[in-house]
């Protein structure tokens, strides 16, 4: 079967990873997959031709808003997964929930990475529940041989002797304000000038220029923070492997890739307790979840929780073989 696979293709996010990662396991499955980036289109007839002159056979779409509204013109049959901003953003604005509700009573099916995205999903779209299917996400994570531990914190500005003895607290995200990276800022600086050696680094693809500006000018002015340059995935999972803990902050998810990443590698995940990170961290034992920067959990607070909370974690791994 040829199938075409819309999905927003920001280089090194969430969405792009698990595009490229379900166009893989469709064409070991033996089809013919194309994966193009929805942002490529103007209208559903665009795509509606573009699957006439190609002859594809079915379509599929991650986020029901920024992939579905260009599939519903189009002749074949397709199905819709979830992106997360779709049910937990967007559904609020009233134009894009209308759209949204038409490609789902359009398509054949529908994909949700959590219970909890199909019950929120339910709440505005309850007629079309019987379409949607449950299926959370796997990951596979791939450490580099050749990551310097050292140079990753010189290339954050962090220049110490004391580098071993670092707890390191890793915010992996594309600055973008749904991500929320200063949601933490100011406490964490009070932990750093508590104690030095916890330092929180801010790691992720520059996807909304304005915001990274806004994001750098802070950081540059709080102690205890730092933002590192993006790297490849094999060398930020190296970095993952070696941090204290890798922390979430965003105000929606999905399924976040860098939580599920951080368990796949034994590594505590500090998570904001919004309804897509609970669906998968279990407070005090593959993570800890927080409801407010004043109730951030302090890991190292606690004597054993640390090597707990990594023993968890691999016990909940999504491992994608």
């Amino acid at each position: 079967m040829k199938i075409l696979f819309l999905a927003c293709l920001s280089p090194k996010t969430g969405n792009n990873t698990t595009a490229e990662r379900i166009r893989s396991h469709i064409e070991k499955a033996g089809h013919t997959c194309e994966l193009r980036d929805a942002r490529e289109f103007q209208s559903s007839a665009e795509v509606a031709e573009l699957l006439s002159r190609h002859h594809f056979q079915s379509a599929l779409g991650i986020h029901l808003f920024k992939a579905g509204r260009f599939l519903l013109d189009i002749q074949i049959p397709f199905g819709i997964i979830f992106g997360g901003t779709d049910i937990n953003e967007d559904v609020k604005v009233e134009q894009k929930r209308v759209v949204m509700e038409q490609v789902l009573l359009k398509a054949r099916f529908a994909v949700a990475f959590t219970e909890e995205l199909k019950k929120e999903a339910e709440v505005f779209m309850l007629s079309q529940s019987s379409k949607i299917y449950v299926q959370p996400q796997g990951v596979q994570t791939d450490v580099s041989d050749s990551f310097s531990w050292t140079e990753f914190l010189k290339s954050a500005g962090l220049h110490t002797e004391h580098v071993n003895d670092l707890r390191v607290f890793l915010l992996v995200c594309g600055l973008r304000r749904v991500k929320d990276p200063l949601y933490l800022a100011d406490d964490f600086s009070e932990w750093h000038c508590d104690d030095p050696l916890n330092v929180l680094i801010i790691i992720g693809p520059k996807v909304d220029p304005v915001f990274t500006v806004e994001v750098e000018d802070v950081v540059h002015r709080t102690a205890g923070i730092s933002v590192a340059l993006e790297r490849s995935q094999q060398e930020l999972h190296a970095a993952m492997k070696r941090c204290f803990a890798v922390v979430n902050s965003s105000v929606s998810e999905g399924m976040s890739a860098a939580i599920l990443e951080a368990m796949d590698l034994g590594v505590p995940v500090l998570a904001r307790n919004i309804p897509g990170n609970a669906s998968i961290v279990q407070h005090e034992f593959n993570g800890l979840l927080y409801s407010s920067p004043q109730r951030i959990p302090d890991p190292a607070g606690c004597p054993g929780l640390p090597a707990r909370l990594a023993a968890g974690t691999r016990d909940s791994s999504l491992h994608d073989s």
